[in-house]
């Protein structure tokens, strides 16, 4: 079975995940933690670029 390089479990398949803009190999709860954070970030980062009036492109 394959092992999870995240969590150090064994999972029944591994999932291609985008991450910082490298693709990682993880476990289905892992990939979704990691989705979870890669959006609350982007969210964040929106909203300080509206409180400073940031027009431009990211």
């Amino acid at each position: 079975m394959p092992t999870c390089k995240l969590c150090d479990n064994e999972a029944d398949a591994l999932v291609s995940v985008k991450v910082d803009g490298k693709t990682k190999k993880m476990c289905e709860d892992c990939a979704d933690r990691a989705r979870e954070q890669g959006e609350i970030a982007e969210a964040s980062e929106s909203v300080v670029q509206g409180m400073m009036g940031f027009k431009g492109r990211r």
